[in-house]
């Protein structure tokens, strides 16, 4: 399988290295259109071709996939221009600014029976996929909330804002874990460095089921925070993708409603906790994007129907879309409208 790499920036190199590690990939060259990045890539990858032709890249009669990684608001162009010519298409996330933009890609690649894949890596990183599993098998019993924070000083962006650049993860973790798609979000955000581009955003998707999932992102924090909790009605467990040794911890916490003795003159219930226990699952590791490659890989070869579909990153893309409508109507209640969830 032959590919090429379009955008050598900050996740590019990254993209790069593990296709060239992958035994049934060649890369056959990097594609950015500025030569500075093209010259450091060609230190860091010794012989690996590059140019600053991206229509050259895209099109290519020789190369049966391309991998895009290049600022958003470009994916729409590029990915189409790939899947016109042919081309199976790995591109970072979000797919698209719109969900119509996602539609007609969608359309497509679907005419052409082509792979359109989104990098959404976190649906590859052991940690969530074994809280999805501790979560699918009921030992935290039903879910209530789920809560998300990403901060840190930085890295600040102004193709994006934090919405985009991180809850975008977030999205598409909360449905993996749940396997539902939310109903409605409230959103409110602060654009204190660049005006109309939020660097802090906080808000909560409510999902069919009656979970609540929130989530805090900031590029303005002293502390970089990458962590989810989760609280269901028999156990609750933590995710933190800073901890390299224990990522995942399982509580034996819960709080429960007992009904209350007759003609008691204060409330009809007691609430009542249970404190137990914390167990620690051992996590395997191993590197999520590299998963990610190798599964886009599987896809393109095998046949393979791909985790990180293009049908969910236009829904993702859709959730992303109504919170910042909600931003914008500061704070007001957003209904989604998403196609159906179809993978168990």
């Amino acid at each position: 399988m032959r590919v090429h790499c379009i955008g050598a920036g900050h996740w590019g190199p990254n993209l790069i290295r593990n296709f060239l590690a992958h035994p049934q990939v060649e890369v056959g060259g990097v594609y950015d259109p500025d030569p500075t990045r093209l010259e450091a890539m060609e230190r860091a990858f010794p012989g690996i071709a590059t140019s600053t032709d991206i229509t050259e890249g895209l099109t290519d009669p020789s190369i049966d996939a391309v991998v895009i990684a290049t600022p958003f608001r470009t994916h729409f162009e590029l990915t189409r221009t790939a899947l016109l010519a042919g081309k199976h298409v790995l591109v970072e996330k979000p797919l698209c600014p719109t969900v119509a933009e996602c539609d007609e890609l969608i359309e497509i690649a679907e005419e052409r029976d082509l792979v359109l894949a989104v990098g959404h890596v976190f649906l590859f990183n052991p940690g969530i996929r074994m809280l999805r599993s501790i979560i699918r098998s009921g030992e935290l019993g039903a879910i209530r909330t789920i809560s998300a924070q990403r901060t840190n000083l930085g890295p600040f962006r102004y193709d994006a804002n934090a919405l985009w650049d991180l809850v975008s993860h977030d999205v598409s973790i909360f449905r993996y874990l749940l396997g539902e798609n939310p109903v409605s979000v409230t959103a409110c955000g602060g654009a204190f460095l660049n005006d109309g581009i939020e660097d802090v955003v906080n808000g909560a998707y409510l999902y069919e089921g009656g979970a609540l999932a929130s989530f805090h992102a900031s590029w303005l924090n002293p502390k970089k925070v990458r962590e989810i909790v989760v609280v269901g009605e028999e156990r609750m467990a933590t995710w933190d993708d800073m901890n390299l040794l224990e990522p995942l911890r399982v509580y034996d916490k819960s709080v429960s409603v007992d009904t209350a003795e007759p003609n008691t003159s204060h409330t009809d219930f007691i609430l009542s906790t249970r404190d137990g226990d914390v167990h620690i699952p051992k996590v395997r590791g191993q590197e999520p994007l590299a998963g990610e490659c190798a599964h886009f890989v599987e896809c393109v070869l095998d046949g393979a129907a791909p985790v990180n579909d293009a049908m969910s990153a236009r829904d993702f893309v859709a959730q992303l879309c109504a919170a910042d409508r909600s931003i914008e109507a500061r704070g007001e209640p957003t209904t989604i409208e998403t196609e159906s969830y179809a993978h168990s």
